[in-house]
């Protein structure tokens, strides 16, 4: 199942970085927030991302994107409907209506809880726990300090499947986050210090 690894362009590079926008104070005071709202609202960027990320993945055999709410859902929804390959939330606390594993993880500006229903992967209604393990990729906006990202990879070890790759629109370096996920293989479009 290989991944293409060529990197994308300087030049899409400069384009994407182009349409973020970092908000002061956001969630709360002391926190630069990368707004991707504007990339998100530029067809050109979206596609991009989508584009390149479906060429990542399209021969790896890649069974279900998992997304992290909420922005995960955004990206993993269209990619997984562009590799023809289901989609998988993984959720705040609360929000799933059946039986569900729960992780709880601390980030820069609090802690939260993440869950994922025990039976989400299966494929045509059917179980998949005598078959092989599916192959998934998991999917957010951005990683900083890696407390929601860690705690969706042990939602997701829990469920029994084999995590191809972690992936990221957006690295925060300054936070390093990265190291918590390890020894599983992280890839992001974008490095931001």
């Amino acid at each position: 199942m290989p991944i293409n690894t060529k990197p994308i362009s300087n030049q899409n590079i400069d384009f994407l970085l182009s349409k973020l926008e970092c908000v002061k104070d956001f969630p709360k005071e002391g926190v630069l927030f990368s707004d991707i709202t504007p990339l998100l609202a530029n067809s050109r960027a979206f596609n991009l991302v989508i584009t390149h990320l479906y060429e990542r993945y399209k021969d790896a055999n890649i069974d279900y994107i998992a997304g992290i709410d909420s922005r995960g859902f955004l990206f993993g929804s269209a990619l997984a409907c562009k590799l023809n390959a289901g989609f998988v939330c993984i959720r705040k606390q609360g929000k799933l209506p059946k039986e569900c594993f729960s992780e709880s993880y601390d980030l820069e500006y609090g802690s939260n809880t993440l869950q994922i229903q025990k039976d989400a992967f299966c494929k045509d209604g059917k179980d998949e726990k005598n078959s092989k393990k599916p192959n998934v990729v998991l999917i957010d906006d951005i990683i900083a300090t890696g407390g929601s990202a860690n705690a969706a990879k042990n939602l997701l070890n829990k469920c029994g499947v084999n995590l191809v790759e972690i992936c990221f629109l957006i690295s925060l370096n300054a936070f390093d986050g990265t190291k918590v996920l390890e020894p599983c293989d992280v890839y992001s479009i974008l490095k931001l210090d």
